[in-house]
């Protein structure tokens, strides 16, 4: 499969996710699945958590960076791989990228979290800071492709990348049977493109939530008119998830996704606090937003069995959310 943005659509099948799923497996935790009563009683719903921030890199990310960067001949990946992500993806892509020993440049905007940027360089990255918006972001990215020549991964809108996100409800459906729902965050549409690839594959009576900040609701606001509406520079808490979708992504999410629930960034911060709390396990807000449209939708997930997909716990510990409240 080609990463080229100019090609036809390269639409992903279930057979690449079987591929990845090989392919990635040295590389990545099989996460666990964990419950809470407490949140169960809450919500009035069973909740299964698949914790992707318990993964390597703290985030679901790797899946899809590994499957691409695995994926490569040994010629292409001597040229490296390069990115333009606000965090997770561009850490995962360095895990990668360092796990095979190949040159990786990511271009992140300067108001990405210092804790994902300390991840990058640990893992061996080189950044490039852009402004902190979609324009400038791919601006400054062509710069970099056309200096360097490296393999393009981008973040979510290449089928090696959903392919291997995929891997995720993959394993979620093994782990807990009879789900009547999946809910996972949506930002750029990476992992819920996978989760709708595998799910409308091998489990197609499960419906597919896609969660996303009400100050960032351009997916949202794109399922409702039928079209891709993008937001350039939305402000929400939930740093991964300020990004648009794009054709691929769109693709799996107007065919696949049942409804697309909005949170407040208040809403989204108590999320936050309540998982920490009562599941001692650290998630960032945008894995939050996923029980907070539970909780805010108690009609739409009474009495079901639903697959929560915590997508990352990389979380600035100096700048938490509710620190200033």
């Amino acid at each position: 499969m080609s990463s080229s943005p100019n090609q036809t659509m390269n639409i992903p099948s279930y057979e690449d996710v079987l591929v990845a799923h090989e392919r990635i497996k040295p590389y990545i935790h099989e996460t666990p699945v964990l419950t809470s009563r407490f949140l169960n009683e809450l919500t009035g719903a069973e909740l299964f958590f698949k914790c992707e921030n318990l993964q390597k890199a703290a985030a679901f990310k790797v899946r899809g960076a590994c499957n691409a960067v695995f994926g490569l001949t040994d010629a292409e990946a001597k040229i490296g791989v390069a990115t333009h992500s606000s965090g997770n993806h561009a850490l995962s892509l360095s895990y990668a990228a360092g796990r095979r020993g190949i040159p990786v440049t990511v271009v992140m905007p300067r108001t990405a979290p210092q804790a994902k940027k300390d991840a990058v360089i640990g893992y061996g990255g080189v950044i490039v800071e852009c402004e902190p918006s979609t324009s400038s972001r791919e601006a400054v990215f062509a710069d970099v492709v056309a200096e360097s020549g490296a393999d393009f991964v981008h973040p979510y809108n290449d089928p090696r990348v959903i392919a291997g996100q995929a891997t995720c409800a993959k394993e979620l459906v093994n782990q807990v049977l009879n789900l009547d729902a999946v809910v996972a965050p949506i930002g750029g549409g990476g992992m819920i493109s996978g989760t709708c690839l595998t799910l409308s594959t091998t489990n197609p009576t499960i419906k597919i939530y896609a969660a996303e900040p009400l100050n960032a609701d351009d997916a949202a606001r794109s399922f409702k008119a039928g079209h891709i509406i993008a937001d350039d520079a939305p402000e929400t808490v939930a740093d991964g998830l300020k990004v648009p979708l794009k054709d691929l992504t769109w693709h799996f999410v107007k065919n696949h996704v049942t409804d697309i629930l909005t949170a407040t960034e208040d809403e989204i911060v108590a999320a936050m606090k309540l998982i920490w709390i009562r599941m001692k396990i650290v998630v960032e807000p945008s894995s939050a937003v996923t029980l907070a449209i539970i909780l805010k939708n108690p009609e739409v997930f009474k009495g079901k069995r639903i697959g929560v997909i915590l997508t990352g716990g990389n979380v600035d510990l100096d700048k938490l959310p509710w620190m200033n409240k």
